[in-house]
């Protein structure tokens, strides 16, 4: 919980002296996240360049490259950045899941076999020191979706398994460890990703289940680590209509962040997934699906 506390300030001078002297635009150019590879040439280079300084981009996404070339690239983000940037990656099972030269951890379901939620904690510790050394402050991890569906084509064994407690206690002891070295944990995928048999990539997956089973299975991770010092929450793009009726995808659904927010009590940052994944691009257009993501209650907007 002490660890845990630099991620749940909610006052900050620092931050407060910046938003003075920002103009609106400044303000909104924060909210943004997009991909950045270290594997593309020059015109990828300048083109994030040319996000970070003139529209005031709040952080970067590292996919696929090399270890040095995302040091030396972040560096020079860096510099250019009028406000630092928040930069992230998807490191589930460590750097290696981006970077395939880097140490590659067990996977999760691994990890969930073992006894002992020690080893969950080391786990994320030593994920998290990795992490610092190549200069990321978010690890979108862990995958709390409850693997109970084996034609489930996404999650599988990005999941520490099948029973909701014990998926529960390893995901509170990795987040414990990767933000003792003050790295930002993200569970994902909200409200839970764990029972589809179809990929969010590429459609809109719904998760037909009722609100008793619902608070049960699928959200009963979050309901214990908003209240343990979790820094952020990625919300899915899926179809929910226990929680929201509408058909309105759970990432643009003012229900279900707000369920999140309310009723379960979280304090930290909300993500969303990235919203050029078809669930939310066929329907919604650039532009409006970032603003009804925004007008949701989502705090930071992804493009992968």
């Amino acid at each position: 919980q002490q660890n845990n506390a630099i991620f749940m300030q909610e006052d900050s001078p620092w931050v407060d002296s910046l938003m003075v002297g920002m103009t609106m635009n400044e303000k909104i150019g924060q909210l943004f996240m997009v991909a950045a590879f270290s594997n593309k040439g020059e015109s990828h280079k300048n083109e994030i360049l040319a996000l970070i300084k003139k529209e005031n981009l709040g952080g970067l996404i590292f996919f696929q490259g090399t270890a040095k070339r995302q040091a030396e690239l972040t560096n020079i983000y860096q510099q250019a950045a009028k406000v630092p940037l928040m930069i992230a990656m998807d490191a589930e099972w460590g750097l290696a899941m981006r970077l395939p030269e880097t140490f590659k951890f067990p996977w999760p379901i691994t990890v969930g076999a073992i006894t002992d939620d020690q080893w969950a904690y080391e786990y994320g510790k030593a994920m998290a020191i990795h992490c610092k050394r190549l200069g990321v402050h978010i690890n979108f991890a862990p995958a709390v979706d409850i693997n109970t569906n084996p034609l489930n084509p996404i999650i599988g064994a990005r999941s520490f398994g099948e029973d909701p407690e014990r998926v529960t206690e390893m995901a509170t002891a990795f987040m414990n460890g990767l933000q003792s070295e003050n790295v930002l944990a993200c569970a994902k995928h909200f409200p839970g990703h764990g029972d589809t048999d179809t990929d969010s990539h590429k459609t809109l997956p719904t998760i037909a289940h009722d609100r008793k089973r619902l608070d049960a299975v699928e959200l009963y991770p979050y309901q214990k680590l908003a209240k343990s010092g979790l820094g952020g929450v990625m919300v899915a793009h899926l179809n929910v209509p226990a929680l929201d009726n509408t058909g309105t995808p759970s990432s643009l659904s003012k229900d279900i962040v707000g369920l999140l927010k309310n009723e379960l009590g979280f304090k930290g940052l909300i993500f969303t997934d990235a919203l050029n994944m078809e669930a939310v691009a066929a329907k919604y257009a650039p532009g409006l699906v970032d603003l009804e993501a925004i007008k949701a209650g989502n705090e930071a907007v992804a493009y992968t």
